[in-house]
């Protein structure tokens, strides 16, 4: 007597019991671990797009380095409209999208959401001018900060600095009109790219370096000025968590440093805390500050070693040792 064979999905059913684990990660979902925004099923933003998003938006703002290097002056200005156009198009969607997730508020229905969707990213490309003239002076903080950059081009082509930055730039606009879902997802994009971790509500002025950059980790709040340069493995974090009286965590809050203009931070140097850097400070490898330095300071190990022995005092921790140097006017 012959058999039939068996389908594929009924095979797969016997060897792993199929029906039971969906049913089981139904229950889960529905139920028992329900971790839905808002209880409801939606579309998510697209990492895919996104990425190809902010790579046509490069490509617009410089369009021979990240766009079509054979463009002529007679061609670019249709490169970059059309290269605009998809962007923005494919923008709105994803703003749409975002928008779900940015606040409690309730969008009646999809045409409302797709109307506000249009609105924000029309008020995004008003900015653009902006946001180019923030990343040339980047580019200029670099080339005349960095002995070993040849040229503007081998910089936007080269510096993983410069790809977070004009990341961050974009992100952070996109945070400024309400899309803080969309602006998160893209900074975590540029992180993965470039090991460089800037959280889109970071508030960065112009003329900003980041030099080499791995491992540089900006907090949400931080302040940042004008002419500021930090150097690989620099943190600008918080350094505590508040909680309430049930042990939850207190979002928000002003929690990580304000550096102010001219400030340079070197590799390694880790700052936490609602702290400020004074104007015009030097902040010295591998130091971990926790205090607020006046404008000039000029703060490094060495400094704080050399604070603590000139008064006899043996002193192990870092943060004591900047208590030390500070008093002793370094």
């Amino acid at each position: 007597m012959s058999t039939l064979p068996l389908r594929n999905s009924e095979i797969a059913n016997s060897r792993w019991n199929l029906a039971q684990l969906v049913s089981e990660l139904r229950v889960s979902r529905e139920t028992t671990h329900r971790v839905r925004h808002k209880g409801r099923i939606r579309e998510l933003p697209s990492r895919v797009v996104l990425e190809q998003i902010v790579t046509d938006l490069a490509a617009a703002l410089f369009p021979t380095h990240y766009g079509n290097r054979d463009l002529t002056d007679e061609s670019v200005d249709y490169f970059v409209g059309n290269t605009l156009n998809t962007a923005l198009t494919d923008l709105t969607e994803q703003v749409r999208r975002g928008l779900f997730f940015a606040s409690d508020e309730e969008i009646e229905n999809d045409a409302d959401l797709r109307r506000k969707a249009i609105g924000i990213t029309r008020a995004f490309a008003a900015r653009l001018p902006a946001i180019r003239a923030l990343l040339v002076s980047d580019l200029h903080a670099t080339y005349q900060g960095d002995p070993a950059a040849g040229s503007y081009s081998e910089i936007l082509l080269c510096y993983p600095g410069v790809a977070a930055t004009i990341y961050h730039r974009v992100a952070h606009t996109l945070r400024e009109l309400g899309v803080s879902f969309l602006a998160r997802l893209i900074s975590d994009i540029a992180h993965s790219k470039t090991g460089i971790d800037i959280h889109p509500g970071a508030r960065i002025g112009g003329h900003f370096c980041v030099d080499h950059g791995t491992g540089v980790v900006i907090g949400e709040t931080a302040i940042i000025g004008e002419r500021v340069r930090l150097y690989q493995a620099v943190t600008l974090g918080a350094r505590r968590f508040p909680a309430d009286e049930n042990g939850q965590l207190i979002k928000g809050g002003e929690r990580h440093p304000i550096v102010e203009d001219d400030v340079v931070i070197y590799a390694g140097a880790t700052v936490l805390g609602r702290i400020t850097i004074g104007r015009g400070s030097s902040i010295g490898g591998n130091v971990w500050l926790t205090h607020s330095v006046p404008p000039g300071s000029n703060i490094t190990q060495a400094g704080f070693t050399q604070a603590a022995l000139d008064r006899g005092q043996r002193v192990e921790k870092t943060e004591d040792r900047l208590a030390w140097a500070l008093r002793a006017g370094e």
